[in-house]
């Protein structure tokens, strides 16, 4: 009789990358990983990723790198893409209105900075609705412009990755080119509708947390008090 392969919880693990405090995370499930905007330290987003796999071994089903996605296209969001699709083979997703900025050093910031970054292109492209599925965790693509033009959402059953959109206690800029601030206010308004008081929250700065805590100390979102 075949060894049944052990049932491997979701699991989420937070890697604070770069000097801007980017949040990359790493979504484990069953034999499949997905990272979440690596922006930068790839080597150590590696070592996150092996501490997984010896944590939980598979007996079966060897872990796989699956997916490498952006919530949008900014270089500390980005900056490690290269490396890690050129080390596991990952796919890159990002929302497609945001795709341009992976291979733009001045669309995604990093000419700015004076240090141009590209990323290799996208293997698919997200729209509002499409499921990413990870192990047995479906998650569905919520378009949230705002920060950036083509900036999503990840809404799974319980969490959310809101990227740039909504952080702990603020939002994401609005001023860089493709932002606008009527866009992420409309954005906000929507999380709100649709993720409820006991959703945790992995924004892409600042640290995690439940909703109903967020709604307390946001004031962008003091009206939902």
């Amino acid at each position: 009789m075949a060894e049944k392969q052990p049932k491997i919880e979701r699991k989420v693990v937070r890697v604070m990358v770069g000097n801007m405090g980017t949040n990359c995370y790493l979504l484990a499930d069953t034999s499949e990983i997905a990272i979440i905007d690596p922006g930068f330290e790839p080597e150590r987003v590696l070592q996150e990723i092996e501490a997984i796999k010896t944590a939980s071994p598979n007996s079966v089903s060897p872990w796989v790198v699956k997916y490498i996605i952006n919530t949008h296209g900014h270089i500390d969001h980005i900056g490690a893409n290269a490396r890690l699709k050129q080390l596991t083979g990952a796919q890159i997703l990002i929302g497609r209105r945001d795709a341009e900025l992976l291979t733009d050093s001045g669309g995604n910031l990093s000419r700015l900075m004076d240090q141009p970054v590209v990323s290799p292109p996208a293997d698919r492209l997200l729209d509002e609705g499409d499921k990413v599925v990870v192990g047995s965790t479906s998650m569905k693509v919520m378009n949230a412009p705002g920060h950036t033009i083509g900036g999503i959402c990840l809404i799974g059953d319980g969490f959310a990755f809101t990227g740039d959109t909504l952080f702990y206690a603020s939002i994401g800029r609005t001023d860089f080119p493709g932002g606008s601030e009527k866009m992420i206010i409309a954005s906000l308004k929507r999380l709100v509708q649709v993720l409820s008081d006991d959703t945790m929250v992995y924004p892409g700065h600042e640290d995690p947390g439940l909703m109903r805590d967020i709604k307390k100390v946001n004031p962008f979102l003091s009206y939902y008090r």
